[in-house]
């Protein structure tokens, strides 16, 4: 079995996890290089001494940093005559409904490089008006000399007819000698909706170029091992893929998470599960009731992302957190973050000493100054309490512990408000889940979060901080097709089956040949289907699995509508079948982790020491343990504080620890 090394770039930690023949883990973390990602990556490999034999498989913020600070390439937009503005129409939504004055953030191309050409498909994908090719040399002249990039090519119903962008590509390529990056929207999302096709093309256009670059420049340093990239799905492409298809990869971090949490969840033989991952600048949370919970519809930077991804809620809470005293004298909690430069106070780096989740963990005792990164960072006390000193002062407090408590409460509570959404607010009972926190900060705060929101069990596992890099190392290389379809249903017959089978034949061809291509075997891999259907008249859709002449979909959809909005329609209604998805998926074969047998319940081996540590608003006496030590059966109840490499877990009163066969802690709430 080929080795593989799981590699995630974080805001403040770049992460490593190797998993050796013998099952055991060897883990890296080393400061993030904001100017070059690759150049933290290279370092941790010679720090690691991994072989040239090995494939990496690396979670990228490439794509994801150039469209939040909105550096990505210079980018135009070709689209149909009179449709240029589409991007800035948008849709009606107000994210906040109580602005005034709202604001939507700018379109990434401007008007200026949005440009339209004379053609026209109809809505059944018939050719009104042919292509205007005369307009086309103006227009390369327009990019020229606009000194763009990377192109967009966006045309009415192309999902239909895709000709008249693939005669634009020729064209530009014909021009350009292959100096320029051109998406056509035919080949990114062939789906209906006019707006979202045009803004996941534009994105894939605007951060396609870095992308690409990046990853030729890592490529090279990293060979002869083989590299491929985390999508957002949850499955993993090739490098030169995720250069031609950027958009793909803008929650690849997350998703590595969440797929490397369902990993280690499975085997310690928890299905349900809520994963919290907590790193130095977000939070992302995400439900997986007994799957990976996939979305065909997103959001990154305000912007709408139609591609399959892992259903992901992020929200702007981080160890790196700034904490501050608004205009109304209300303590607010991110989402600016101290970032991996300077970082926290307590990092020493940090001129202006802004307080952020972590000064607040140290002065509260929960973090240890020795203890950091396995011992291999310390942390400067006395900034952070500086930091934290001027934080009280302006929240007009008597010391730097009750400002710092604040801290954490405020931080806790954004974080609850992400869990409720993706479960109270969906229909799901926390209660009926086990909390999975992960990340650097993420076991610092998970377990008075669970009690907050009634979760009777937290999972921390054994290498929580770099959990994201472990799911690179499990993930399936995959790839996502679809096409819009738009039939019509009644009641599912054969001819209904048939229709579908048609439309499906092409793209499980492509399916098979660009996985091919890859080199992955055809007769190995796995293809499923699913559509997304709606009552007719409705303008939302849900997913369904399909499996061609073994289910009736137009009951699973009216099971599926029940569970999420709590009605269905009467038997016969008519529905409509929106959208055809094909997944190809290549075997990959799961690292072995190493399992023991449990043994005595007497944790006191791995205790280290006793300081007071914050819990209620009180500082407590608290046991303090090394998880290096830590065996398969060892017990024991909070306060407690367990150090380790990666991470710092925090068990409050009232809770008790049990460590699993897998050298999982599982946390559970005492009655």
């Amino acid at each position: 079995m080929t080795q593989r090394l799981g590699v995630d770039t974080g805001g403040t930690f770049t992460d490593f996890v190797w998993l050796g023949a013998d099952g055991r883990y060897q883990i890296h973390k080393q400061l993030s290089t904001p100017q070059d990602p690759s150049e933290a990556i290279l370092s941790g490999m010679v720090t690691m001494s991994v072989p040239e034999t090995a494939d990496i498989v690396h979670g990228s913020t490439v794509a994801t940093n150039a469209l939040l600070e909105r550096k990505g390439a210079r980018t135009a937009l070709i689209t149909t005559q009179g449709f240029a503005d589409v991007l800035a129409i948008g849709r009606q939504n107000r994210p906040d409904i109580y602005a005034l004055v709202p604001q939507k953030p700018p379109p990434l191309v401007p008007a200026c490089w949005r440009l339209e050409v004379a053609e026209r498909i109809t809505a059944s994908g018939a050719v009104l008006h042919p292509l205007n090719l005369a307009e086309l040399p103006a227009i390369w002249q327009t990019l020229q000399a606009e000194q763009i990039e990377s192109v967009a090519v966006c045309l009415l119903f192309s999902f239909l007819q895709p000709q008249h962008e693939q005669q634009i590509r020729h064209f530009l390529q014909a021009q350009a000698d292959r100096g320029l990056h051109i998406s056509l929207s035919s080949d990114i999302l062939p789906e209906y909706r006019e707006y979202e096709r045009t803004a996941t093309t534009v994105i894939n256009a605007y951060v396609a170029p870095l992308m690409t670059r990046y990853l030729r420049r890592l490529a090279a340093g990293v060979q002869p091992r083989r590299l491929s990239v985390m999508q957002s799905n949850g499955g993993i492409i090739s490098a030169s893929t995720a250069g031609d298809e950027a958009a793909r990869t803008v929650l690849s971090g997350p998703a590595g998470g969440v797929v490397g949490a369902r990993f280690v969840a499975e085997q310690a033989g928890f299905s349900d599960i809520i994963t919290f991952d907590m790193g130095g600048t977000s939070t992302d949370v995400a439900l997986c009731p007994s799957r990976l919970p996939t979305t065909a519809s997103g959001e990154i930077a305000g912007l709408p992302l139609r591609l399959p991804i892992i259903d992901i809620h992020t929200v702007g809470a981080g160890g790196g957190s700034i904490a501050r005293v608004d205009a109304g004298g209300a303590l607010q909690v991110g989402p600016e973050s101290a970032g991996a430069w300077p970082g926290p106070a307590c990092y020493g780096r940090s001129p202006s000493r802004l307080p952020t989740v972590t000064d607040a963990n140290l002065v509260l005792g929960r973090l240890d100054a020795d203890h950091f990164l396995g011992g291999t960072m310390r942390l400067d006390e006395t900034a952070a309490v500086a930091a934290m000193q001027g934080l009280a002062e302006a929240m007009k407090v008597a010391d730097v512990e009750t400002a710092a408590w604040g801290v954490i409460q405020v931080a806790n509570a954004n974080m609850e408000r992400a869990i409720r959404r993706i479960s109270v607010e969906r229909g799901y009972d926390p209660r009926c889940f086990t909390l999975m926190p992960f990340g650097g900060a993420g076991p610092l705060h998970a377990c008075e979060m669970a009690e907050n929101l009634q979760i009777p069990r937290v999972l921390v596992p054994p290498v929580p901080g770099v959990l994201s890099a472990l799911g690179m190392l499990v993930a399936a290389p995959t790839k996502d097709y679809s096409q819009t379809v738009m039939r019509a249903v009644a009641a599912w017959t054969a001819a209904d089956e048939a229709w579908l089978g048609q439309q499906a034949a092409p793209l499980a061809v492509r399916a098979v040949a660009e996985m091919a291509a890859e080199g992955h075997d055809e007769a190995a891999l796995t293809l499923s289907y699913r559509l997304d259907m709606r009552y007719k008249g409705q303008s939302h859709e849900l997913t369904v699995p399909w499996t061609s002449g073994q289910s009736d979909v137009t009951a699973l959809f009216h099971a599926a509508h029940e569970q999420r909005y709590g009605y269905r329609l009467l038997e016969g209604e008519m529905m409509e079948v929106v959208t055809l998805r094909v997944t190809a998926v290549a075997p990959v074969d799961p690292p072995q982790i190493l399992q023991d047998l449990p043994g005595d319940a007497d944790a006191s081996a791995a205790i280290v020491g006793h300081k007071r540590v914050w819990f209620r608003q009180q500082p407590q006496p608290t046991v303090l343990y090394d998880r290096a030590r830590l065996r398969p059966g060892h017990q024991f109840d909070g306060p407690a504080v367990v150090f380790q490499y990666d991470t710092t877990i925090v068990i409050p009163p009232g809770w008790g620890t049990a460590v699993d066969s897998f050298n999982n802690l599982i946390l559970t709430l005492n009655s």
